[in-house]
C-alpha cells in the first residue's frame, strides 16, 4: 500500500497566530464555547483528517491579557466532540506534571472506551514558573525531574490501561502521542511514543529527529514503522500568491506587540525589556538548549533562528508572528502542497500537526482548497479505512511497557 500523509488539526483558540484573534471577520470569544470546537471537528471528520488535537496547560498564564487562551479542560470538550462525530481521532494534552495517573488513566480510558476506541493523549511535562505556583511549588522543577516523573507516569498509566477488565476499547488503549525535543524527550519519544508531535524550521533537521526517534524505538525493541512523526505546520493559504502574501501581512499588523515580546522572552529565559524593535537579540545571553529552562524545543528553534541569521527583535517577533516558533508556509494551496510534498517524500515527515492561522477561517481554506489538492497528488485519503485512531495511523497495539534492569522503559 502506498504510503499516506497523516493530517491532525490543532484547535488552539482563534489560531495560532498570536493575532488571530484580531483578524477581520473573526470572533475573538468563539474559543470559549464548545461550539467553536465541534464545528471544526466536523469539518475536520468530513475531510477525513486523522483526529483533532487540543492542546493544554494546568494554568491560566498571564499572556492571556493579550490575546484569549483555551480555557475548556480538553478530554471534557473531546466528550463533546465524539458525541457529535463518528471517525475522526480526539487527542488532548493533558500535563503527567501535575495529574495523578490512577485518574489520568481512568478519564481517558473512559473516554476512549465510550468514543469506540478514538482517543489519544498527549503527553507533557509543564514548564514555567506560573503552573508551579498554580500547583503550590515556588519554582518550576528541573528539566530532568519532569522528564523522569514523565517516564514513570506513563509506565503507570499504560499499566492502568493494560489491567482494565472491563470498558475495554476497540482500539486497545489510547493512543500516546509525546511532544518535546530537547534529549529528554527525544528519549521518552523513543521509549513509548507512538505519535510524536515535533517542532522544526528546517527539513534536514528535521529528517535528522526522525531517523533519531526511528532508530531509539528499535534500541528498545519497537518497531520504527509503529512510531508516526507529525510536525507541526502553520499555513498561510490564498488564492493567489499575493492574496496569501497580504493576508500574512495582515495578521502581522494586529499582531500585540506586548504578548510577542512576553512570549518571546518567556521561550528566550530573559526579559527584552528595553530593547528596541531595530536592534539584534543579545546572542551573549544565549546558554545552550540542553541548559535552558522551561521548553527546550522551542527554545532551540528560536536560537537557531538568531545563530543562523541575526535578526533584529522586530525581524524575529514579525517571523514567529506571536506563534510557538512552528514553521509557517505562506502560499496558494498547489505551493504549500509543494512543501508538505517535500517534507514527506524526503523522509522529514509522516504528516503534519496542521496549525491555521485562524479559526475557522484558515482551517475552511485548509481543507475546501489544500486537502483537494494533495487528494489530487495521490498523498492523503479520500475515505476512513477504519474507525479507531489506531486504524487512521496505522498502528497496532505495542507492547505493555515495564521497566528494563536500566530503570529505562522497554516494552514487552
Amino acid at each position: 500500500m502506498t504510503r499516506q500523509l497523516h493530517l491532525n488539526v490543532n484547535i488552539l483558540n482563534a489560531g495560532v497566530f498570536g493575532g488571530s484573534w484580531r483578524f477581520p471577520g473573526t470572533d475573538p470569544l468563539a474559543s470559549y464555547t464548545v461550539e467553536h470546537y465541534t464545528e471544526i471537528a466536523r469539518k475536520a471528520e468530513a475531510a477525513k483528517l486523522d483526529a483533532v488535537f487540543l492542546a493544554d496547560g494546568p494554568v491560566l498564564e498571564p499572556l492571556v491579557r493579550h490575546r484569549p487562551g483555551n480555557n475548556l479542560e480538553p478530554t471534557t470538550v473531546l466528550a463533546r466532540i465524539a458525541a457529535q462525530t463518528e471517525r475522526v481521532g480526539l487527542i488532548g494534552t493533558l500535563s503527567s506534571s501535575y495529574n495523578d495517573p490512577a485518574e489520568l488513566a481512568r478519564r481517558v480510558g473512559d473516554l476512549d472506551f465510550l468514543s469506540g476506541g478514538r482517543v489519544g493523549w498527549n503527553v507533557v511535562t509543564t514548564a514555567g514558573a506560573a503552573a508551579a505556583r498554580n500547583f503550590g511549588r515556588a519554582a518550576e522543577p528541573e528539566h530532568a525531574w519532569r522528564y523522569e516523573r514523565a517516564a514513570s507516569f506513563t509506565e503507570e498509566v499504560i499499566g492502568r490501561w493494560a489491567d482494565r477488565t472491563g470498558l475495554a476499547s476497540p482500539q486497545g488503549r489510547p493512543v500516546v502521542v509525546q511532544a518535546g525535543g530537547s534529549s529528554d524527550g527525544r528519549a521518552l519519544a523513543s521509549r513509548v511514543g507512538e505519535v510524536i508531535f515535533s517542532a522544526d524550521q528546517d527539513l534536514a533537521h528535521a529528517r535528522a529527529f526522525r531517523d533519531e526517534i526511528r532508530a531509539g524505538a528499535v534500541h528498545f525493541g519497537r518497531d520504527p514503522d509503529e512510531v508516526v512523526v507529525l510536525p507541526g505546520l502553520s499555513t498561510v493559504l490564498g488564492s493567489t500568491e499575493e492574496e496569501a502574501r497580504r493576508r500574512r501581512e495582515t495578521l502581522d499588523e494586529v499582531l500585540p506587540d506586548a504578548y510577542a515580546r512576553r512570549r518571546l522572552a518567556g521561550q528566550l529565559g530573559f526579559s527584552l525589556d528595553g530593547l528596541a524593535d531595530d536592534e539584534p537579540i543579545p546572542r551573549e545571553l544565549l546558554v545552550e538548549p540542553d541548559d535552558a529552562g522551561g521548553s527546550q524545543t522551542f527554545y532551540r528553534i528560536v536560537k537557531a533562528i538568531v545563530d543562523r541569521e541575526n535578526p533584529t527583535l522586530g525581524q524575529l517577533l514579525r517571523k514567529l508572528s506571536g506563534g510557538g516558533g512552528h514553521r509557517i508556509v505562506t502560499g496558494t494551496p498547489e505551493q504549500v502542497a509543494d512543501d508538505i510534498q517535500r517534507w514527506f517524500q524526503e523522509g522529514a515527515a509522516d504528516g503534519f500537526n496542521v496549525m491555521p492561522d485562524v479559526l475557522p477561517s484558515g482551517f475552511d481554506d485548509f481543507v475546501d482548497h489544500l486537502v483537494p489538492e494533495l487528494r489530487r497528488r495521490g498523498l492523503f485519503r479520500h475515505e476512513y479505512t477504519g474507525r479507531t485512531l489506531r486504524d487512521h495511523l496505522g498502528l497496532g497495539l505495542p507492547g505493555r511497557p515495564r521497566h528494563s534492569g536500566s530503570g529505562k522503559l522497554s516494552s514487552v
